[in-house]
């Protein structure tokens, strides 16, 4: 144990400490890493800066610009609808096509775009047939991670690992190196769901409608203004009500005609207004001069609506601008042209009160009201995804021949190695933006910015333990804890140790650390590097124990209903079957 390692070990420590508490962002911390590494003179800035011009970064992000010029061809539309019409003939051929269908799609798509593009169509087919959307999202989720690990493009992950081998000298993955046991690992896991997954999933009660969902009604009150109140004459955004009293106004009606909520609209006598507050804000209000409640009554879907207005749920994307934000920080109603946010589903717990003050996080499901032009706005905001009603992205004949053209190129001619991934990729997205198959700017936007800083700021955890020889010291603990097993059980503990610790932490940034270790164990036995990579990549991608243990279990939390311990329960099981799987599998694919 030299300084150096300590120096490199404390602050891996540091890193997966803040990992896991996500006191800030994955890039963050990541980004925080590699500058320690520096300031410490662990690594050069040559070496620390490294990450940004690697091939796994720039791979990862020309295939985030592939998946988004074809996800807006509508090419993949008619999947959808091809789900709609089997759920609503039979629960389980739906189950049964959904995982299969989500995981042949993940695995040369991006699993989150995959998970983006089914969820609301799964959750407009759970209110079709009557069945809960609990029992068809996690499905979804699953499906898509083990479709992921099928190919080198399936999921950054396996890209990332590759990119680690090349960078220590050792081959790079080819493109479909992952498919063999990866098919394996996609059909035990859909066996698994579909004879006893399915039996452990939760059946959260059907709403009839959102304001049932987001348990509403009781918020809800209509009151008139009396003519000696203070707020008559006075712009809505400047009265007490909002001011003093902090109350959401969702609707006014004057003259038996329903008016458009906008800050500046002047109040008048006798508007009746509907409002949303607590039960303490209610007794307030019944104190509150100039103010006549009319109705206290439970209100549905249909009492919100403003002429055209309806109620939608949008969920907040992974790495959205808008995680760690509050709506009043985000000014989120005059930015969205008017569009009201009523309630927020946050992790276990549904906000009503004061939610325009919560911190938004990846996952969190709005119940928003918004006209028709409100809404399209919002579909065009790629922080947020509108879920309670499909809109099918219309066909563009004209886009779809050369986008589904220009994508089978970029894995033709990395799988026949005429080049390498990295310029196959790149190649495919400058013929995208010639072809104008996708604009410059859009490509910009399809890029996860988030995903490239945490990608090339992790792989200066790889750089520092490999240099230092903190990797080797790792790895001989390792040999001489597990190695008198033999090299096969080594396998089995370094597939136990990514997978467990994957739930908790990035899988980018658990592949990052356990990849560089893997290599040096696999040399200090003298046998291949590629099984106990192989390992660490399958491992880091099939992660079902915790919402929090992949973006597409995050996204699918709120919409879902679910709690932590329905990952447990359904997760679990599925964790240790694919861990003995793998160990089985892995050394006939890739012999030690």
């Amino acid at each position: 144990m030299t300084f150096e390692i300590a120096v490199v070990l404390g602050i891996i420590i540091l890193a997966v400490i803040l990992f896991v508490t996500e006191r800030f962002s994955i890039d963050t911390v990541a980004i925080l890493t590699m500058v320690l590494f520096m300031l410490t003179g662990i690594l050069t800035p040559a070496e620390g800066f490294a990450g940004f011009s690697n091939a796994a970064t720039i791979t990862v992000a020309s295939m985030f610009v592939i998946s988004s010029a074809i996800f807006k061809s509508g090419a993949l539309s008619s999947v959808g609808a091809a789900l709609t019409r089997i759920g609503r003939k039979n629960y389980l051929l739906c189950l049964l096509s959904l995982m299969l269908i989500s995981g042949g799609l993940s695995a040369f798509i991006n699993d989150t775009a995959v998970v983006a593009l089914l969820m609301p169509v799964m959750i407009q087919v759970s209110q079709d047939i009557k069945v809960s959307p609990s029992k068809l999202l996690i499905p979804l989720s699953f499906g898509a991670l083990m479709g992921g690990v099928c190919t080198l493009i399936g999921t950054s992950t396996n890209i990332l690992v590759s990119g680690i081998a090349e960078a220590q000298g050792v081959a790079p993955l080819e493109m479909f190196d992952f498919t063999p046991a990866g098919i394996w690992f996609l059909l035990v896991g859909v066996l698994y769901m579909f004879f006893i997954g399915r039996h452990l999933l939760p059946n959260r009660k059907l709403a009839t409608d959102l304001t049932e969902n987001f348990d509403l009604g009781e918020y809800l009150t209509e009151l008139v203004l009396l003519p000696e109140s203070p707020s008559v004459g006075v712009p809505l955004k400047d009265s007490g009500l909002v001011q003093h009293l902090d109350i959401e106004v969702m609707q006014v009606t004057r003259h038996k005609e329903k008016i458009q909520v906008f800050p500046s609209l002047i109040l008048r006598a006798n508007d009746v207004l509907k409002v949303r507050c607590g039960v303490e804000k209610l007794k307030k209000l019944k104190e509150e001069k100039g103010i006549k409640l009319k109705s206290e009554r439970r209100f549905r879907d249909e009492d919100l609506r403003i002429n055209d207005s309806k109620l939608f749920e949008a969920i907040i994307t992974p790495n959205s601008y808008l995680e760690g934000k509050t709506l009043k920080e985000l000014n989120f109603r005059a930015y969205n042209y008017g569009a009201s946010v009523l309630a927020i589903r946050h992790r276990d717990e549904i906000v009503h009160e004061k939610p325009t003050h919560v911190k938004l996080s990846s996952g969190d499901v709005l119940l928003i009201a918004a006209d028709p032009y409100q809404a399209q706005k919002l579909r065009q905001n790629e922080d947020i995804l509108i879920i309670s009603q499909t809109e099918r992205s219309p066909y563009n004949y004209s886009k779809i021949i050369p986008v589904m053209a220009i994508s089978v190129g970029v894995v033709a001619a990395a799988a026949l190695d005429l080049v390498p991934i990295v310029l196959s990729a790149l190649v495919g997205v400058v013929l995208l933006i010639l072809t104008r198959c996708i604009r410059v700017e859009e490509a910009y936007k399809a890029i996860d910015w988030k995903v490239v800083f945490m990608l090339a700021g992790v792989l200066s955890m790889g750089a520092a333990l490999q240099k230092t020889g903190a990797a080797k010291l790792l790895a001989d603990f390792l040999i001489e804890w597990v190695g008198g097993y033999g090299p096969h059980a080594l396998l089995s503990v370094f597939f136990f140790i990514t997978f467990m610790t994957t739930n908790f932490m990035s899988n980018n940034a658990t592949a990052a650390l356990l990849a560089p270790i893997a290599i040096v164990t696999a040399e200090e036995l003298g046998v291949n590097h590629r099984p106990f990579l192989m390992a660490v990549a399958y491992a880091a991608s099939l992660s079902f124990m915790t919402p929090m243990g992949y973006q597409t279990n995050t996204m699918i939390y709120g919409p879902g209903n679910y709690r932590f311990s329905d990952y447990l329960k359904v997760g679990t099981p599925l964790n240790l079957i694919l861990w003995l799987l793998a160990s089985l599998i892995i050394p006939l694919f890739f012999p030690l």
